[in-house]
């Protein structure tokens, strides 16, 4: 019995520690990072000019944890000193959410 519960868990923390946000930045330059409490999370391409620092990717996540997601995809992309991100696709696959999207700094 005691075997089959550190299994259980082991098996919990291997899927919770398979998320990850990966920001590749393809921007000449570099930007102070900003506060990722202020980045904005975008679903469509903002009226304002806007300059792109990066690719975004997320994996992961439980299908449950959108916000945990977002958050991980603020974090990481405040490091470039981005002001929003536009998800440009979002899913689950499995048991697993994803997304991909563009890292942007306003004008």
């Amino acid at each position: 019995m005691r075997a089959r519960t550190v299994g259980v868990g082991l098996i919990c923390l291997l899927l919770a520690g398979c998320a990850a946000v990966d920001v590749t930045k393809t921007a000449k330059g570099f930007y102070d990072p900003t506060n990722p409490n202020d980045v904005e999370i975008l679903r469509t391409r903002p009226e304002k000019q806007y300059i792109e620092l990066g690719s975004v990717t997320a994996t992961g996540f439980s299908a449950s944890d959108s916000a945990k997601m977002h958050n991980a995809i603020r974090d990481k992309s405040a490091a470039l000193g981005a002001t929003a991100v536009i998800v440009t696709n979002e899913g689950i696959q499995g048991r697993a959410r994803w997304a991909t999207g563009v890292a942007i700094r306003y004008k």
